[in-house]
C-alpha cells in the first residue's frame, strides 16, 4: 500500500513540476518576445511600394488581441481584423510612397457585410488615382465580388470562378424525429419565426420560403449592381450569364468580361513593374498591412477625447461573456464604466449576432438605454444583427447597417429537446411522484404537459409584447407598424432602412465619424472594448485531461441545435426563451 502511495505521490509531483516548468517557459518566451518586438520608432514605407493585400486568411470583425508569442514566431499573419484592413487601405491611399495594391481574395472568409466594407475602402483608394491589380488561382463568388473593384483581374488559366447567384439550404427533421423518438418541443410567436420550423414540418412553409427568397433577391441585387457598375456590365447581362450558365471555365469568364486576363502571379507582377516603369532587374517593394498601419499611428497621445467602440459578437447567452459570446456580465460592467468615463464622449456598439437569450437581451437593453441618457450611443451592424441582436440595438440613439446586413427577426420562441419517444422505444419507463400538480415542470423523458406549455406560451407572449414595445419606442413607430414588420421576419439592411427599422446605410468607420460629429469632435482616439484580461486561468481553461460525453455530444451536435441544447442545460428557465435568427442563413 505504501508503495502505491509513494508511486502516486511521485507521479503527481512530476506532473506538477512539469506544469510549473511549462508555465515558466511560456512566461520567459512572452517576456523575451515583448523585448524583441517592442517598436523603437515609427516605421516608414519605401517609395514606389505596393500594398500586398492578401485576404486569403481568417478575418475577424475586431482586430485580434496582441500576442507577443504569435508575433515572435510570425503566427499572427493568418488572422486579420476588419478595422486594421480598412485602416491600412485608407492610410495607403494617403501615403505618397504607396502606388497601388496587389489584391488576393480567392476565398475570402469575411461575411458579406464585412467584404462590402473592404470593397468600399478599395473604391475610395482608387479615387486617389492609384491602381488595384487582383490575381487569383480560383474565385469564390464572394472573392470575385471583392476583386471586381480592381482595375485588372488575373485568373489562373487552370483555375475556376464561381458566379451563380445566391442560394440557401434548410434541412427538415420531422420524419427523423418520428422515426427515432428524439424531438424538439416547440412554442413560438411570430408567423416567420422559422428557427423551429424544421422540427415541426418536413418541408418549407410558404411564409419561410417567401422571406428567404425576399432576402436573397435583395442581397443579390446589391451584389449584381455593384459588380456590373465596376465591370461595365448591365444587371440584365449578368443575370443572363448566370441563367444561361455561360461560366464553366476561366476562358468563359474572360469572354464574358468578368476578368481581364488569364495568367499567373508573375504576369501580375510584370504588369505592376510596367505601371511603375521599373526595369526587369528591379525588384518590387511590397508593404504588408502591419507595415502600412505602423507607418502612421492612429493614436494621438495628446488627445484625451475618445469614441468607444464596443464589440458585441456571437450568440447572446446568460452569463459572463467572452470575445465570441455576448452576455450581461462583462458587457454590463463595461457599459457602466463607459458611462462614468469623462474622456469617452460617445459609444459605438458594433453588433454581429443572430440573437439568443431573451432575458440577457433585456438586461443589455436596459443598460444601453440608461447609457444614452448620459452620452450618445450609436449602433453599427455587422453581418447579422437579428432578433436579440436587433433587440439590444433598439436601445441606441441611431442604428447604422450595411445593405448586406441581416437584421429584424422580431419574434420569440422556446424549444426543448425531448427523448420520451426514444426511451420508450428502448423499453425504459419513467414514473413521477409529485407533491403538487405539475411540480415536475419539464422533463426531457416525458412529453410536455399542457400546464407547462400554457406557462411557456404566457411567458413568450409577454416577451414578444415587450420586444415590440422596445422597437416601437426606439424607432418611433406605432404598435400596428411594428406588428407588420415583426412576426419573426428577417430583413436586409437595405430593406430595413426603407421600413424604418434602422436609420442609415453606413459601415463601422462611418458610424464612428457620425458619433464624433454628434458630439462636435474633430480630434479623438478610437478605443475598443470590452477589455478581456488574459490570465493563466484563461490560458488553461480549455485544457482537460478527459473528454466527457457532454463534450462529445456537443462536437457531434449540428451547429443549429447547439443554442437550444445550451439553453436547455441552463438552470434559469427564462434562458429557454429565445430571440434568435429564424434559421441559420448560410448563403452559397
Amino acid at each position: 500500500m505504501n508503495f502505491f502511495k509513494n508511486f502516486l505521490a511521485s507521479v503527481l509531483g512530476t506532473l506538477t513540476a512539469f506544469v510549473l516548468f511549462f508555465v515558466f517557459i511560456l512566461l520567459m518566451i512572452s517576456a523575451t518576445a515583448s523585448i524583441l518586438i517592442a517598436p523603437s520608432s515609427t516605421k516608414s514605407v519605401e517609395s514606389q511600394s505596393v500594398l500586398d493585400l492578401n485576404l486569403n486568411v481568417s478575418i475577424t470583425d475586431r482586430n485580434p488581441s496582441f500576442d507577443e508569442i504569435q508575433v515572435l514566431f510570425e503566427l499572427d499573419d493568418d488572422i486579420l481584423g476588419l478595422p486594421e484592413i480598412i485602416s491600412a487601405i485608407n492610410k495607403a491611399a494617403e501615403n505618397p510612397n504607396i502606388e497601388g495594391i496587389r489584391l488576393r481574395s480567392d476565398y475570402i472568409s469575411a461575411g458579406w457585410s464585412q467584404t462590402r466594407s473592404i470593397r468600399n475602402a478599395l473604391k475610395n483608394f482608387k479615387l486617389k488615382g492609384k491602381f488595384i491589380y487582383s490575381y487569383a488561382d480560383m474565385f469564390t463568388q464572394k472573392g470575385y465580388y471583392l476583386a471586381s473593384v480592381a482595375d485588372s483581374i488575373f485568373l489562373n488559366p487552370l483555375g475556376m470562378i464561381e458566379f451563380k447567384g445566391l442560394a440557401s439550404e434548410v434541412m427538415y427533421y420531422k420524419d427523423f424525429q418520428d422515426e427515432y423518438g428524439v424531438k424538439m418541443e416547440v412554442v413560438r410567436m411570430g408567423k416567420y419565426k422559422s428557427a423551429v420550423e424544421p422540427y415541426l414540418e418536413n418541408e418549407m412553409s410558404p411564409a419561410n420560403r417567401f422571406q428567404i427568397k425576399s432576402v436573397l433577391t435583395d442581397l443579390w441585387e446589391t451584389l449584381r449592381d455593384e459588380i456590373g457598375k465596376d465591370r461595365n456590365l448591365s444587371p440584365d447581362t449578368l443575370d443572363l450569364i448566370i441563367n444561361e450558365q455561360r461560366i464553366a471555365t476561366p476562358k468563359d469568364a474572360l469572354t464574358e468580361n468578368l476578368i481581364d486576363a488569364l495568367g499567373y502571379e508573375l504576369d501580375l507582377e510584370n504588369l505592376i513593374q510596367k505601371r511603375l516603369r521599373k526595369e526587369g532587374t528591379e525588384s518590387l517593394r511590397f508593404a504588408t498591412v502591419n507595415d502600412v498601419n505602423e507607418a502612421a499611428s492612429s493614436y494621438n497621445s495628446e488627445v484625451k477625447e475618445r469614441i468607444a467602440v464596443l464589440y458585441a459578437k456571437g450568440p447572446i447567452l446568460y452569463g459572463e461573456g467572452t470575445q465570441s459570446t455576448i452576455a450581461q456580465g462583462v458587457f454590463v460592467e463595461t457599459l457602466q464604466e463607459l458611462a462614468k468615463d469623462d474622456w469617452v464622449k460617445a459609444v459605438v456598439l458594433r453588433i454581429d449576432s443572430p440573437g439568443g437569450s431573451a432575458l440577457t437581451s433585456e438586461l443589455l437593453w436596459q443598460i444601453i438605454h440608461a447609457l444614452k441618457q448620459q452620452k450618445p450611443v450609436l449602433v453599427s451592424m455587422g453581418n447579422v444583427a437579428a432578433s436579440g441582436g436587433y433587440y439590444i440595438a433598439t436601445g441606441a440613439d441611431h442604428i447604422f447597417a450595411d445593405p448586406l446586413t441581416i437584421t429584424g427577426s422580431i419574434g420569440v420562441f422556446a424549444s426543448l429537446p425531448n427523448l420520451s419517444g426514444l426511451v420508450e422505444n428502448l423499453g425504459i419507463h419513467v414514473e413521477t411522484v409529485e407533491t403538487h400538480p405539475d411540480a415536475l415542470g419539464y422533463s426531457v423523458f416525458q412529453p410536455m404537459s399542457k400546464a407547462f406549455e400554457s406557462q411557456m406560451e404566457k411567458g413568450i407572449e409577454n416577451t414578444y409584447s415587450t420586444f415590440k414595445q422596445r422597437v416601437a419606442e426606439g424607432r418611433n413607430l406605432d404598435e400596428s407598424q411594428v406588428e407588420t414588420l415583426a412576426q419573426g421576419r428577417v430583413w436586409t439592411g437595405k430593406q430595413a432602412v426603407a421600413n424604418g427599422l434602422i436609420d442609415s446605410i453606413s459601415g463601422l468607420q462611418e458610424t464612428v465619424i457620425a458619433a464624433a460629429k454628434l458630439v462636435h469632435l474633430e480630434n479623438y482616439n478610437q478605443i475598443d472594448y470590452p477589455k478581456f484580461e488574459e490570465s493563466l486561468a484563461s490560458v488553461f481553461s480549455g485544457m482537460s485531461l478527459s473528454v466527457g460525453l457532454d463534450k462529445l455530444w456537443k462536437i457531434l451536435l449540428p451547429n443549429q441545435f447547439k443554442p437550444q441544447w445550451n439553453n436547455f442545460q441552463e438552470s434559469n428557465p427564462a434562458a429557454r426563451m429565445q430571440l434568435l435568427l429564424p434559421y441559420e442563413l448560410t448563403i452559397h
